[in-house]
């Protein structure tokens, strides 16, 4: 058995993730601290209330006292973090469903732990192996009120108010119901922006749109952008610590432009960028053109988190790092995926030119995206294999590092199964939209094969 996927530990409220379960990872997690205080924080999921006392009673039980700093979104989670130094238990289940719910774990420097910290918690919580305390010595309970207001002014004197409050922009936003709804409208006001809404109260139930922010899920922004004649749309996942964005026409801008007009502006030569495994081929001609290097990770925060860390002590300089679903950081200002901060970076770059001309140099590229979803464990073993197999029979420069990655030259497609849902993934670019087309359904064709040949 497996606690922590790609971005923390997931699962269906109630069935796959249990607030028995919830509360032996906290009992692990306050063990391999050894903190005398941590933090507890939640999303707006209907069953973060519960996840977040079990939390709470895992730490209070091995002797940690517990700041409950109440619905916050990781961003705000983490400065909570670094400006304390205490670690944090934050429930959230990110762009997951409604009915999922998820623990992710964060350092007392605000960072989410490393791949290493989370086998030890991993293997504490497997095990049973709680420093417990008598009575006498158990953690007490605070409410913490300040959490978001603090990081809305922290996020401000980061970010060129002054610039960005002279364009007088008008913004479209949509928190979807999240915990950005807590933050993110008072944030972009801050900055000197007129602020539209759409799913900006906070609801469990996601009643609007589901928490992840992709086009299907978004038509109300796209519609509010252009009747509010918006400079910019800005949609956040469920716990904010992704933005994507749509231009003044009302257009979805795909993640991996954004991605990388942001990695143009920030990367100089001799820098590094970290992306996961699917990078567009965007990024590389930006790293390209800029003589910055690319260095390339299994998909996830954990893992981008982890080698930035390695290259920093390599002395590296790492401006930004990402995936384009709209998860990028900003090391430099702080190694966590950010959703209002990366709103306002995107800002920085529109207050003289409109957002379509600032994308437009990266739009030559097309991808494609398939969920294939399974029910058995046989099924998505059968899938993987597939692909396994089509890697080795056709002509292509083949990754592993995270499922399969088959590399043709003029385009790619990668085949690798969730870290956070009963899904296997496939992703395609090319520069023709029919040859990512043709790339995705090729794949999906062998992998249903290799479903269908796993039920007879």
């Amino acid at each position: 058995m497996k606690v922590f996927g790609s971005s923390g530990a997931r699962g269906v409220a109630g069935s796959e993730l249990s607030v028995e379960f919830v509360l032996q990872i906290a009992q692990a997690a306050g063990t391999v601290w050894g903190a005398d205080r941590a933090a507890v924080a939640t999303d707006t999921r209907q069953t973060s209330g519960m996840f977040a006392d079990a939390a709470a009673a895992g730490l209070a039980s091995v002797g940690v006292d517990v700041d409950r700093i109440g619905v916050v979104p990781t961003p705000a989670v983490s400065q909570y973090c670094e400006a304390n130094e205490v670690p944090a238990v934050l429930l959230t289940a990110s762009h997951n469903p409604p009915e999922y719910n998820g623990v992710k774990l964060l350092g007392s420097d605000g960072i989410e732990l490393s791949v290493d910290t989370l086998e030890r918690i991993e293997n504490h919580t497997l095990d049973k192996r709680f420093d417990t305390v008598g009575w006498e010595h158990v953690g007490s309970s605070r409410q913490v009120e300040t959490a978001n207001s603090e990081y809305i002014n922290a996020a401000v004197e980061a970010v060129d108010r002054e610039e960005i409050a002279a364009a007088e922009l008008t913004v479209a936003l949509d928190p979807g119901h999240g915990a950005g709804t807590f933050v993110s409208p008072e944030f972009f006001r801050a900055l000197g922006c007129e602020i539209v809404t759409v799913n900006a109260q906070p609801d469990g139930h996601f009643p609007g749109r589901l928490p992840e922010p992709v086009p299907e899920h978004l038509e109300d922004l796209a519609r509010l952008v252009v009747a509010s004649n918006a400079d910019l749309g800005i949609a956040h996942d469920g716990d904010a610590d992704r933005s994507v964005f749509f231009d003044e026409n009302g257009r979805f801008i795909d993640g991996e432009a954004s991605l990388a007009a942001l990695a143009e502006q920030e990367l100089s030569a001799g820098d590094t960028a970290v992306a996961a495994v699917n990078v567009s081929q965007r990024l590389v001609d930006v790293c390209e053109r800029v003589g910055a290097s690319l260095e390339l990770t299994p998909i996830g925060a954990t893992h981008i988190i982890t080698t930035i860390k390695r290259l920093w002590n390599e002395e590296r300089n790492i401006p930004i790092a990402g995936e384009g679903n709209g998860g990028v950081f900003f090391p430099n200002y702080r190694l966590v995926r950010d959703g209002p901060y990366i709103g306002a970076q995107f800002l920085e770059l529109i207050v003289d030119t409109p957002a379509s001309e600032v994308v437009e140099p990266y739009q030559a590229y097309h991808n494609e995206r398939i969920n294939l979803t399974y029910e058995r464990e046989a099924e998505r073993e059968a899938m993987l294999a597939a692909a396994a197999d089509y890697a080795d029979r056709v002509d292509a420069t083949v990754s592993t590092l995270d499922g399969y990655r088959l590399d043709f030259g003029d385009a790619w497609v990668l085949v690798r199964p969730s870290g956070t849902e009963p899904k296997v993934r496939i992703s395609a670019e090319a520069a023709e939209p029919s040859r990512a087309l043709q790339l995705a359904g090729e794949m999906k064709q062998r992998l249903d094969d290799g479903r269908d040949a796993s039920d007879r």
